[in-house]
C-alpha cells in the first residue's frame, strides 16, 4: 500500500479484501496506517474477514534502527492501525538514519544525515517484539546477501529473518539473492513486480516500462492474461511471494486471478532471459552511506 493517498487508502484496501486480497503491506513510511487499520477494522466488524485471516505487513523506518526506538515505533504503528499485533514486522532498509521526526533527515547540502547502528543491535530488538507478542514474524527489506549473513552469523541468533523483501521483476529478476534466500529458508518478497509507478524521487524514470516489453506482451497474448498477470505469475512459479500495488479497482481484482493459469518452462525461461540487472528503486539518496545495500551484486 506504499504512497496510497490517505482517502484512497482506505477505500482499495477494503475493496481488496472485498475481492479476496488477505496479504496487505504496509509500513510506517507510507503515513497511512490509520486508514488501512480502518479498512481492516471494518472489513472484519461486517464479517467479511476474522483478524486471523488477514496477514499485515508493517515496517521500521531507518530513523527508528536504535535498538530502543525499534519497540516504540511498533506500538506506535499498532496504535494507528488499533490492532493487537502485526504479522510481520520487516527492518524497511538497512540504512540508519538519524532520529527524530523527519523521515528523510537532511543536512543543509541536501545530505542524508545517517546514524551509526550495528544492524544486528536492531534485529535483537525486533526479536524482543515477537517475544512480546507484537509481532508474528520478524524479517527485513532490501538487505544484500552480505547483510543478510551477519545477522544469520550473529552470535546468540534467536530467529532467522523470514523473509527478505526486495525489488523484484524481469529486468531485476534477483537470481543470485533468490538462491542465497532459499539455501537458509529466508523467503524472497518482490515489491515492485509490475515494475514501477512513476514516482520520480524515487524511481529511474530512464528505464523502460516493463509491462510493455514486447516478450512479456507475446507470453500474455498467447494466455490470454495480461502482462501484469505474467509477471505476477512468473514470481509464484520460482516461488517468490509477489506484492502488487494498484490503486485501481479493476486492475485490483485483475491480479487476484493469477491462480487461473500456469506459464509453461519455454515461458519462464525467456522471462529469465529479460533480466538486465536493472533497477527502478535506486534511493539514490542513500548512496553515500555505508550500509547502501544495492552496490553489491546481490
Amino acid at each position: 500500500m506504499g504512497e496510497v493517498p490517505k482517502s484512497e487508502a482506505l477505500e482499495v484496501t477494503k475493496f481488496a479484501i472485498e475481492v479476496g486480497f488477505r496479504h496487505i503491506d504496509c509500513a510506517h513510511v507510507y503515513q497511512n496506517e490509520e486508514h488501512v487499520g480502518q479498512a481492516i477494522r471494518s472489513k472484519i466488524a461486517d464479517g467479511t474477514v476474522k483478524r486471523e485471516d488477514i496477514f499485515y505487513t508493517s515496517k521500521l523506518w531507518c530513523t527508528f534502527l536504535r535498538p530502543e526506538l525499534v519497540r516504540p515505533a511498533l506500538e506506535k504503528s499498532l496504535k494507528n492501525l488499533h490492532l493487537d499485533y502485526v504479522d510481520l514486522y520487516i527492518i524497511h532498509f538497512p540504512l540508519a538514519m538519524k532520529p527524530g521526526e523527519e523521515l528523510l533527515p537532511k543536512d543543509e547540502n541536501g545530505k542524508l544525515i545517517g546514524d551509526s547502528v550495528d544492524l544486528c543491535h536492531t534485529w535483537e530488538a525486533l526479536e524482543k517484539c515477537k517475544d512480546a507478542g507484537l509481532a508474528k514474524s520478524i524479517g527485513v527489506s532490501n538487505f544484500n546477501h552480505k547483510q543478510l549473513e551477519k545477522i544469520l552469523n550473529k552470535p546468540g541468533l534467536k530467529y532467522k529473518p523470514v523473509c527478505n523483501q526486495v525489488e523484484c521483476h524481469p529486468y531485476l529478476n534477483q537470481s543470485k539473492l533468490l538462491d542465497f534466500c532459499k539455501s537458509h529458508d529466508i523467503v524472497l518478497v518482490a515489491y515492485g513486480a509490475l515494475g514501477s509507478q512513476r514516482v520520480k524521487e524515487w524511481v529511474n524514470l530512464n528505464l523502460p516500462v516493463l509491462l510493455e516489453d514486447s516478450v512479456l506482451c507475446a507470453i500474455a497474448k498467447k494466455h490470454k492474461q495480461t502482462p501484469a498477470l505474467v509477471v505476477l505469475r512468473y514470481q509464484i512459479q520460482r516461488g517468490v511471494v509477489v506484492l502488487a500495488k494498484s490503486y485501481n479497482k479493476k486492475r485490483i481484482k485483475e491480479n487476484i486471478q493469477v491462480f487461473d493459469f500456469e506459464l509453461t518452462p519455454e515461458d519462464m525461461k525467456a522471462i529469465d532471459g529479460l533480466n538486465k540487472n536493472k533497477r527502478y528503486y535506486e534511493f539514490l539518496v542513500g548512496v553515500g552511506h555505508p550500509e547502501y545495500p544495492f552496490s553489491e551484486e546481490y
